[in-house]
């Protein structure tokens, strides 16, 4: 089971990993290169803009003038970020200096869109179709946001009945959940980290794993791949499905658009819920019951008022989130990111005694290592048993031994060449 890359995997590093042929196709549609364009790097951004009307490679060298001193490792960054999604092509001039030139797809699509502006097709919707106002586009969006992640923690947590489809199940069965025989489905390492992810980061990982198994299809009309398509991100809550007499719109919600919103925007971030005190006591004001199951990952909840979640951080609710293959560094991270607005201004917004706790439990877990192993004894002679030493020794698989009582403990992959050995003693 592939394993969840936390905030550092997103959907552009899927994009930096496509073949050349199939980013030079995504280049072709001018919205992806805008989306494209705002994801990007602060300073790679800069020179994107800077150079988008100059035709010919530009110097790495002037390049380079364009930054500031302790700014060379952004500008690296910058660089290699460019690079790697084809957005910059390096090319060698005779003294062997690089230099650098805009994708000419890239590059001449996007000053299309600047230039003239871009508004997505639309057709006039009949009159007889009511449209949502956004209060309740958002409130659709969030509901369906959490009924799908009540889902992962448990299918009998959700409100309203499973009806994911099989596409989408795919998704999730591949990364977050595990099924063994006619056992019911598990989550895995990854879909408990899965869990504390932000929302925007839980998005980018399923639309990066859907659209590493779909291929790209002409925007301009839907097709019916497409329009399963359009079911699928319904049931997530990116779109909402509006039916007409004779036709059927779709309309995307808040956490469609924020997509092309950066993951260190903090703008787009949801307002945090959670306050924890010095006494590992943990106050979450909040009603949903997705906060709660999300909470009991790594908490102990105690209980549950209208507004208002009362629960502690205690040494076996973390053992438990560390047996599942949460880290501590996720779960400080989950508490910093969702803290509530009256702790989140304050450095740290949570306590340093809680966090270094976490931290030294943690660690405490992991200072036991489990190495299969094989135990002998009764060995006939004092000869045997040292030449056995000797023998697991030069394998380097000596664990432990008890010359008074002879006995001895090796490591599980040389118990063969072990067992092979004693019997030439004989």
């Amino acid at each position: 089971m592939p394993q969840v890359r936390i905030i550092a995997k997103n959907f552009m590093d899927m994009v930096a990993s496509l073949p050349a042929m199939k980013l030079d196709r995504l280049y072709q549609n001018a919205f992806i290169c805008e989306a494209i364009l705002r994801s990007l790097p602060p300073l790679a951004k800069k020179y994107v803009v800077q150079i988008l009307f100059f035709d010919g490679p530009v110097s790495g060298k002037l390049l380079e003038q364009w930054v500031l001193a302790d700014g060379v490792t952004k500008h690296r960054v910058a660089i290699d970020r460019l690079i790697q999604l084809r957005i910059f092509i390096e090319v060698s001039d005779k003294k062997r200096e690089s230099s650098y030139k805009l994708n000419q797809t890239f590059q001449a699509n996007l000053r299309k869109h600047l230039t003239n502006g871009g508004v997505l097709p639309r057709e006039t919707m009949a009159a007889v179709v009511k449209l949502p106002n956004l209060e309740e586009l958002d409130t659709y969006a969030l509901e369906q946001w959490e009924c799908f992640l009540l889902l992962l923690i448990s299918s009998g947590q959700a409100e309203k009945p499973s009806s994911l489809s099989s596409s989408m199940m795919k998704i999730f069965q591949r990364g977050l959940l595990s099924q063994r025989d006619r056992d019911a489905p598990r989550l895995t390492e990854g879909g408990f980290q899965f869990l504390l992810m932000d929302t925007n980061a839980q998005l980018w990982y399923i639309i990066r794993e859907y659209i590493t198994n779909s291929e790209a299809y002409n925007i301009n009309t839907l097709t019916e791949i497409q329009r399963n398509t359009i079911k699928d991100l319904a049931e997530l809550g990116l779109v909402k499905l509006q039916q007409g007499r004779k036709e059927s719109w779709f309309i995307p919600t808040k956490l469609a658009t924020n997509l092309s919103v950066s993951l260190t925007d903090s703008s787009s971030r949801k307002q945090g819920y959670v306050v924890v005190e010095t006494n590992f006591r943990l106050y979450a004001y909040s009603s949903s019951k997705l906060h709660c199951e999300i909470l009991r990952l790594f908490s102990k909840i105690e209980y549950q008022l209208p507004n208002l979640i009362v629960g502690a951080i205690t040494k076996e609710s973390l053992y438990t989130a560390f047996e599942n293959g949460i880290t501590s560094d996720q779960i400080i991270s989950f508490l910093q990111q969702n803290a509530h607005p009256r702790v989140a201004e304050r450095l740290p917004s949570v306590p340093e005694n809680v966090t270094d706790q976490i931290r030294l439990w943690e660690a405490d877990l992991n200072r036991v290592e489990i190495t299969p192993s094989h135990f002998y004894d009764e060995f006939p002679s004092r000869d045997t048993f040292e030449a056995a030493c000797d023998f697991a020794r030069e394998w380097n698989g000596l664990l432990w031994e008890d010359s008074k009582k002879m006995r001895v403990v090796v490591k599980a992959e040389i118990h063969m060449n072990m067992r092979e050995f004693l019997r030439g003693q004989k």
